[in-house]
C-alpha cells in the first residue's frame, strides 16, 4: 500500500520535525490539498508552501487541486515541484479538454490524476481510463479534514477497479477522507492501492500509523 499523509493536518508549529518523521516512515507520498475558496468553501496552500515542502522532504508530491481553474493551477504547482497533479472532473465540462489537460501534465514529465466529488456518478470516469495514472475516490466531501468515512465509497472503488482490470490497466486508485487502519483495510480489499490520511497520521505516532497503513493489502 502506498501511504500518502495529507499535510492539511500537519502541526505547522512543528513542521520540520513532523516532515523528518514522515521522511523516515513508511510513507512514500505527501498529499497536498489545494483549495481556492471557490470550488470548495475553504482556502489552503499556495505554490510557495509546496516549494517549502520540496526542500524539507524527498517524498513524492501528490497535489490535489480543488480549484475552479485547474488548467491554470496545474502549471503553477508543477513549477513549484509537484510530481503529480490531480484535478476534478466537475471543473472541466468538455471531455476532450480533460484529456488535453492530462496530456499537458504528462508532457511536463508529471503524473496526472482525475477525481470527483462523492455525489458525482462514478460513470463519468469511464471515458478516461486510459488517460490517467491515478483516480482519486473521495470518501468525504472535499474541503475540510477530519470528516467521517463514507462507506458508499467502497462500491465506487470496486466498480472502478473492475473497469481498470477489464482494460488490463494497473492504474492507481487513491482514497481520501476518514482513512484509518479499519477504513483503510476496507479500501484495500475493495481495490485501492493509495491511501491518503491526515488526522489519523498527524494526531498519532507518525511512524506507527504509516506502518499500519503500509502493511494493508
Amino acid at each position: 500500500m502506498i501511504v500518502a499523509p495529507s499535510v492539511l493536518s500537519l502541526d505547522y508549529s512543528h513542521m520540520t520535525e513532523q516532515c523528518e518523521l514522515l521522511n523516515s516512515s513508511k510513507a512514500e507520498w505527501m498529499h497536498f490539498d489545494v483549495m481556492d475558496g471557490h470550488f470548495v468553501k475553504n482556502l489552503t496552500f499556495g505554490p510557495d508552501i509546496l516549494k517549502g515542502f520540496v526542500k524539507l522532504s524527498p517524498l513524492f508530491k501528490d497535489v490535489h487541486l480543488m480549484v475552479t481553474d485547474p488548467k491554470m493551477f496545474a502549471d503553477v504547482f508543477i513549477n513549484a515541484g509537484a510530481d503529480q497533479i490531480t484535478f476534478h472532473v466537475e471543473t472541466i465540462y468538455d471531455k476532450e479538454e480533460i484529456k488535453a489537460l492530462a496530456k499537458h501534465i504528462h508532457e511536463q514529465g508529471k503524473k496526472a490524476g482525475l477525481t470527483l466529488k462523492p455525489q458525482t456518478p462514478i460513470e463519468v470516469l469511464k471515458p478516461f481510463l486510459h488517460d490517467f495514472d491515478l483516480f482519486l475516490i473521495m470518501s468525504v466531501e472535499p474541503g475540510f479534514g477530519g470528516q467521517k468515512f463514507m462507506p458508499e465509497a467502497l462500491e465506487r472503488i470496486r466498480t472502478l477497479r473492475t473497469w481498470l482490470n477489464d482494460e488490463g490497466l494497473d492504474t492507481h486508485i487513491e482514497v481520501d477522507g476518514g482513512i484509518n487502519e479499519e477504513t483503510g483495510a476496507l479500501c484495500a480489499e475493495a481495490g485501492a492501492d493509495v491511501l491518503v490520511a491526515g488526522s489519523y497520521v498527524f494526531k498519532n505516532n507518525i511512524h506507527e500509523v504509516c506502518e499500519k497503513l503500509w502493511k494493508l493489502q
